[in-house]
């Protein structure tokens, strides 16, 4: 099973799919953490991902279940916010020996010469 097939089942078939599926494995492929994130998007499903996020003890079928039944029938997408990759950030990172916060940090007051002349020292050559 996939993570579209559970999002699937929650926001608009209601199909069982712990019952309906021949695979003994479909519990191992639930992850409830991934799940709450992607309903978390929704004005009208926060507040029942909030649940069910009180209730850790439940189990995956559980969690399954109470999704399952409470959440509206509705085509719900969203796709998820990623973090921009800085351009020069693995160079600085190199050069300094810095953490991602630290070349962060300093990306913000290096100059495009003084990135350039990084590039270049970093540079090995080849193919």
């Amino acid at each position: 099973m996939k993570l579209g097939d559970f999002l699937n089942s929650i926001n608009y078939t209601k199909e069982d799919l712990f019952q309906s599926s021949d695979d003994p494995f479909v519990e191992k492929d639930y992850v409830p953490f991934i799940i709450s994130r992607s309903l978390s998007y929704f004005p009208d499903t926060i507040f029942h991902v909030n649940e069910v996020n009180k209730h850790g003890h439940l189990s995956k079928n559980m969690h399954y279940d109470y999704l399952r039944m409470s959440v509206r029938k509705r085509k719900r997408f969203s796709k998820w916010g990623k973090k921009n990759k800085l351009e020069h950030l693995d160079a600085v990172k190199k050069y300094y020996n810095y953490s991602n916060q630290r070349a962060e940090e300093a990306l913000s007051i290096l100059t495009d010469d003084q990135l350039s002349e990084i590039e270049k020292f970093l540079d090995v050559g080849g193919v």
